[in-house]
């Protein structure tokens, strides 16, 4: 099977209409079988299970894991071993994919748990119950399906994102069911195969404690190529180190291949901004006592105001700069003609019109019972949602990295601002603006692999609640069981939950207001809110064609120069291949320029699978 898509030119070029036509012509299926009863039942297992994963990775290290890859392998491996043996039938292509948005939809639900829900219960001292925390977050979860489904046709069927790990979803979806019988799609499945063998024993490889169970100690890898050199001498800028800087050079690939995926214009514009950031910015105002010392965290808090502003104004900007999508679906709520002809299987916005202000009110009243919210405090959240999730959305659509710790701190701020002093507050409407903008985004990354399949953007709807429900009801009573129901143990050595650290020690700063902030940081909220705008101008008028991505430039303040290194790394590296290699029927061209997007999936696959399955030995069988 080969995958069709539009050309850049053609995205370029053509109207939504003609995408939508063009879709509906070359690449959706039909009646093909999607949400059935099989995939929905694996994928809320599936999800339950690998929630709890996600729930352990959490509190050691306040990030959470794409599941979905991971889910994908699972359920055809599982389903082919029972046709195997002549039990059932293998599962289709569809139905892995509407599996993988419920296991996927259940897996991020551990996010709040370890970030907004823990900060709130250490700020306050108060142990929240655990059916409160259950009903807490999937309504923000909820709300986030219903914010999600307006900016689909923008996204994904006009902007045609790439949403990156949702693409590498598709290929490796595409590449598991294929059923050619030809040696295109023996190639696909080498290649996928080689990619993930690739970044699978490099993870393995990273591993100290595991490769010691083996006796294989003196094979490990270094976490960072640069620590060869640390044995030598200390390189450094104005007296910093550069390790101190994050500019270093992890030996994982899995970031390159994401690169791989997002494009030479995101990757090169993360580069631009890591350089000028770490290499002259950072050492300067470390050395000059504007940052009072090389932590990342103290150069995280005061580097990514800047960039924060850069991506909201960008974000704001490109949304508000061609509206004439959300018009149109206004109009069609509205009775008017309209020509959408997917109107049949997309998710009518209506759902979205009721049920976004349904789930409003519920939070409104719950906030106000359970955690002493102002109503008219909420009120005022709800809106600012659609901002965030703008952002949220176009980070994601472009580099697969949500950045959900950036859009906490400028929640925080905001609702500093709006009634100073109060933490507990600040965390929890914060945490409304942060955690919906997540789901949302997480929603549209599971619905690429579905448009890039011709599935039913319907199904994934329904599917994504199902995961809703099958991760709270996993996800939280574990997370109750850790914590045995003590204050004193959330972010305690045994359960550190860094991301939760960072929310408590935000909220506990700007407790005083805007005020708190530098005049320095003021001045980069300045710059970086213009410069957003001036660069998607840019962008506009020239059809896409100017250099610089604002999203990219802006996350670029918010990243370690490390993950911007491997990004870029990776975008550059597939870019030049393209170039360099001229012989379309040698293998480099099949591999590296036909298949780039295998051979980055593949990649990626592995190395999350092997991920998680590390951690699990790390922490289940290894005890030194």
């Amino acid at each position: 099977m080969s995958l069709k898509q539009l050309s850049d030119e053609q995205i370029r070029s053509m109207s939504l209409e003609e995408k939508d036509r063009w879709w509906l012509e070359n690449c959706y299926k039909g009646d093909m079988p999607q949400l059935t009863l099989r995939s929905a039942f694996t994928g809320m297992i599936i999800g339950g299970v690998l929630s709890i994963t996600n729930l352990y990775v959490g509190i050691k290290t306040g990030w959470t894991l794409g599941v979905g890859i991971t889910s994908v392998v699972l359920a055809f491996a599982f389903f082919k071993l029972l046709s195997r043996f002549g039990v059932g039938r293998e599962i289709s292509i569809l139905e892995n994919n509407a599996m993988q948005s419920i296991a996927t939809s259940a897996g991020y639900m551990t996010a709040p748990l370890v970030s907004s829900m823990a900060a709130y219960m250490v700020v306050t001292g108060h142990m929240v119950p655990q059916y409160q925390t259950m009903i807490w977050i999937s309504l923000l979860a909820l709300m986030g399906v219903f914010f999600a489904f307006p900016l689909k046709k923008r996204f994904i069927n006009d902007e045609q994102l790439p949403f990156p790990e949702g693409r590498a979803a598709g290929v490796v979806m595409d590449n598991l069911h294929a059923d050619d019988g030809g040696g295109d799609g023996i190639l696909k499945a080498k290649i996928l195969i080689a990619g993930a063998a690739l970044s699978s024993a490099v993870e393995l490889f990273r591993s100290e404690k595991v490769l010691g169970r083996l006796s294989l100690k003196s094979y490990v890898l270094p976490e960072h190529w640069d620590d060869i050199i640390y044995k030598w001498f200390t390189p450094s800028i104005m007296g910093t180190p550069l390790k101190d800087l994050s500019i270093r050079w992890d030996s994982s690939v899995v970031m390159m291949a994401t690169g791989g995926l997002m494009g030479i214009k995101v990757g090169c514009s993360l580069l631009v901004g890591a350089i000028f950031n770490y290499c002259f910015l950072v050492p300067w105002a470390i050395s000059s006592g504007v940052i009072a010392s090389a932590s990342w965290k103290a150069i995280n808090m005061w580097l990514l105001w800047g960039g924060v502003a850069m991506m909201t104004t960008s974000s704001l900007y490109s949304f508000f700069a061609k509206p004439d999508i959300i018009f149109a679906a206004f109009k069609r709520v509205s009775g008017k003609k309209t020509s959408d002809i997917l109107e049949h299987i997309e998710l009518p916005l209506w759902v979205s019109m009721v049920g976004i202000p349904a789930t409003g009110l519920l939070l409104m009243f719950f906030g106000h019972a359970w955690f002493n919210i102002d109503w008219w405090v909420t009120l005022i959240a709800i809106p600012l949602v659609f901002v965030f999730t703008l952002i949220a959305v176009t980070s994601t659509g472009l580099t697969a990295i949500t950045p959900g710790g950036a859009l906490g701190k400028l929640t925080q701020l905001t609702f500093a601002i709006i009634k100073p002093g109060d933490m507990g507050t600040n965390v929890m409407t914060a945490g409304i603006n942060g955690e919906v903008a997540l789901n949302a985004s997480n929603l549209l990354m599971d619905i690429k692999p579905g448009y890039m399949l011709g599935g039913k953007p319907r199904h994934q709807a329904v599917g994504h609640c199902l995961g809703i429900l099958a991760g709270a009801l996993v996800a939280v009573p574990v997370f109750y069981l850790l914590i045995k129901n003590d204050v004193s143990r959330i972010t305690s050595e045994d359960l550190p939950m860094p991301g939760a650290q960072i929310w408590i020690a935000v909220a506990q700063v700007l407790s005083s207001g805007l005020s708190v902030l530098p005049l320095s940081t003021r001045i980069a909220v300045l710059i970086g809110g213009v410069s957003g705008v001036l660069i998607e101008f840019l962008n506009r008028k020239s059809h896409g064609r100017f250099p610089v991505s604002a999203m990219g430039l802006g996350l670029s303040f918010v990243l370690k120069f490390s993950d911007c290194w491997a990004m870029a790394t990776g975008s550059l590296l597939f870019w030049i291949l393209g170039r360099k290699i001229k012989k379309p029927e040698s293998l480099a061209a099949k591999v590296f320029v036909n298949n780039q997007e295998t051979a980055c999936a593949g990649i990626i696959a592995g190395g999350s699978i092997m991920g998680i399955l590390i951690i699990i030995l790390e922490t289940l069988v290894i005890k030194s």
